[in-house]
């Protein structure tokens, strides 16, 4: 027998190009948009993990069993109490209203089979003191008419037994009234409204004169430090990309401030910048160059400008390395040729060098433009967003939104907001640009 060849699987050009980016688009939603569309998602709510009422993502009215069924145990004991100790046929009548009223609601509210069971198991763990771990156990939708009727009801009748405890003669009558009454305001706050606002959220910052603020902010840095580092990156690449002894050295050390970790080129810079030992500031205002030594971190201008030169320090480095890159592209044969023809070094830079550079200038400007834009570390742990919000940037603002106030509905807007800016630019940058990007490999 002949062995036949087997024939082995191969794929087409356009089939292989779409399973080498398929892993790449895999990640992208991973890890970029869907802790984005996440955020988005958490910003129609009003979340906030400091209040209990709205700790949770809720579309509809929720109740905390635990709780509920927790203050529901007490009420009755109190209610009877009352019943005995009331001073007045009038406040015996309310008070049994109140009671009638109460397990009129709680009977409608167990008549659901699934609630029913839920607060049969949570009464169980509570009498045994097994705190109720399951989130699924502990919390249950309920109808959004009844839960309202049911919380003002109780908010009602706490403020009637308020009313009553503060008119009381008796101080131990008017004691037990006033425990009832906080027992039924309690209660009240275990049943949970609805916490979905839609693009309310979105509205509130759109008036918020501090997020503007932030932006501008934000839009100020990123402009002033990149056209710097723009400059000082080209001439730094312009002069190591020549031979000359020592080059490798050179190179090596110019990178040195960009592989310092941020947060702590932030902190070195603060200590530089102090106004009693900062030797940054000392010859600063030795060279009458600013007003005094505490200008740099006490004022809002001081405060940009010390966030901008230490940028400008840390990255600058990472903008020349880009259009070194682009540089070491360039034929030398063309600068050979130009210098025959008579063309000086200022005529060879403005016919040769930046025409065919501008591929990595564009490259160099889109990445440090995304980079600067969501600056966070530097601006943080140099000035933490002061003096009075003056160096704040949107990343920082929506930091402290999220984690200092612990909330993340508002903090979740911020956060879109941050994204659909970095979007906006990247498709200037694609669409009004980068088509020259294009053009020029194509000719």
């Amino acid at each position: 027998m002949k062995n036949k060849k087997r024939r082995s699987f191969q794929l087409s050009e356009k089939q292989l190009g779409y399973a080498m980016v398929i892993p790449s688009l895999v990640l992208v939603m991973v890890v970029v948009l869907w802790p984005v569309a996440q955020s988005f998602y958490n910003s129609l709510f009003d979340y906030r993990l400091n209040d209990p009422s709205r700790s949770q993502l809720m579309l509809s009215a929720t109740i905390d069993l635990e709780r509920y069924v927790d203050n529901q145990f007490y009420i009755g004991s109190q209610l009877d109490s009352l019943l005995e100790s009331a001073e007045n046929e009038a406040d015996a009548e309310t008070v049994k209203g109140i009671q009638q009223d109460v397990e009129n609601y709680h009977a409608e509210l167990i008549s659901d089979e699934t609630i029913k069971t839920k607060v049969e198991e949570i009464d169980e763990l509570l009498a045994s003191f097994t705190p109720v771990r399951d989130s699924e156990l502990k919390y249950s939708k309920v109808d959004n008419a009844f839960a309202e009727a049911y919380q003002g009801a109780l908010e009602s009748h706490a403020a009637a037994l308020a009313d009553i405890a503060a008119s009381s003669s008796d101080d131990t009558s008017g004691q037990q009234f006033q425990q009832a009454s906080e027992l039924l305001a309690s209660t009240a706050g275990n049943i949970l409204n609805s916490n979905f606002i839609g693009l309310d959220n979105y509205g509130k910052y759109m008036k918020d004169q501090r997020m503007w603020k932030a932006m501008g902010n934000t839009a100020f840095f990123t402009v002033i430090s990149v056209a710097f580092e723009l400059v000082l990156g080209l001439a730094i690449a312009l002069l190591i990309n020549r031979a000359f002894k020592g080059r490798g050295i050179i190179r090596a050390t110019v990178l040195i401030p960009w592989a310092i970790p941020t947060a702590v080129a932030a902190m070195m810079w603060g200590f530089l910048y102090d106004g009693q030992s900062g030797i940054i500031a000392h010859y600063l205002e030795a060279l009458n160059l600013i007003t005094g030594s505490s200008w740099l971190l006490t004022t809002s201008d001081g405060g940009m400008f010390s966030i901008i030169l230490a940028d400008v320090w840390k990255t600058t480095p990472y903008m020349a390395l880009l259009l070194l890159a682009g540089l070491q592209t360039i034929p030398q044969s063309l600068y050979e040729a130009s210098s025959v023809d008579g063309a000086n070094r200022f005529q060879q830079f403005w016919s040769i060098t930046l025409p065919l550079l501008k591929s990595s200038i564009l490259v160099a400007l889109l990445f440090r433009t995304l980079d600067a834009f969501r600056v966070f570390d530097l601006i943080y742990v140099l000035t933490g967003g002061g003096p009075a919000n003056a160096t704040e940037s949107i990343s920082v603002y929506a930091y402290k939104t999220l984690f200092a106030q612990q909330n993340f509905g508002e903090g979740s807007v911020l956060s879109v907001i941050v994204f659909i800016s970095v979007a906006i630019i990247s498709l200037l940058y694609v669409k009004l640009i980068g088509s020259d990007l294009f053009d020029g490999r194509t000719k």
